[in-house]
């Protein structure tokens, strides 16, 4: 009698543990549906998040990155970020944005940091060790790409 009834207990945990799971899926697509928490990604990490709640609490930034085209998008990183943690970013966000409307694309990331470099206020961001604050990036600071295509022919007349 007692193997009947953890029989029942195991068939009924696992039926309990998918309606618990269903409940927790449903919960979490209504809230992110939410128009309150719409600059959370549909697939949010745990690392999102983190910088989400800090941008709430004062301890993140968002940056409104200009490009080229001259649309823009924001991004969000720490106040403490390096030029390298905004590239990260930047990079995760074009890509989410890219996926969403046109599928699977591949951009090559090599290319684009070769050829193009982030500035704030005419200054490049050149050194991915060197903190956005040193450059005068804030909460609500906009940086636009640059390209280096005129830089390099600069370098190369001499």
């Amino acid at each position: 009698m007692e193997s009947g009834a953890k029989e029942e207990e195991k068939v009924m945990g696992y039926n309990s543990k998918n309606v618990k799971k269903a409940a927790l899926h449903s919960t979490l697509t209504a809230l992110l549906d939410d128009p309150i928490l719409a600059d959370i990604p549909k697939k949010p990490s745990l690392s999102d998040v983190d910088t989400l709640i800090n941008l709430e609490l004062g301890s993140a930034m968002c940056i409104s990155i200009l490009k080229l085209d001259g649309t823009s998008f924001d991004v969000a990183v720490m106040n403490s970020a390096t030029v390298k943690d905004l590239k990260l970013a930047i990079k995760k966000k074009v890509v989410e944005l890219e996926q969403s409307k046109m599928g699977h694309r591949h951009i090559s990331w090599r290319y684009v940091w070769a050829n193009f470099c982030l500035a704030h206020h005419n200054e490049k961001l050149l050194d991915d060790g060197a903190a956005l604050q040193g450059f005068g990036v804030r909460n609500n600071s906009q940086v636009h790409f640059f390209t280096l295509y005129c830089l390099k022919r600069f370098w190369e007349t001499f």
